[in-house]
């Protein structure tokens, strides 16, 4: 990706407003579509959606939460395949 693409955004302006741009830093980090979605909302709150934007970063720790801690003692499959972690090792 070159530079230029994050000089821009469509439906305003809120996030140029950052020094690291949230979809910059998801991008750079390789972090999973909800971690993503968190930080967006939680960066953006005061800017944008107010306290709407922090139920919805809310909602995606939520689906975090259950998609990797769900059952402590049995992590979903996809926190192993992204961590490489083995029970049994």
């Amino acid at each position: 990706m070159t530079s230029k693409v994050w000089d821009k955004q469509h439906g305003g302006s809120h996030y140029q407003k950052f020094k690291i741009q949230p979809s910059k830093f998801v991008v750079e980090n390789e972090l999973l579509f909800p971690e993503g979605c968190a930080i967006k909302y939680i960066c953006r709150h005061r800017l944008k959606g107010k306290r709407e934007d922090i139920l919805k970063a809310i909602h995606f720790l939520e689906m975090i939460l259950e998609r990797d801690y769900g059952d402590e003692t049995q992590k979903s499959q996809v926190f192993k395949s992204r961590t490489g972690s083995n029970e049994n090792s």
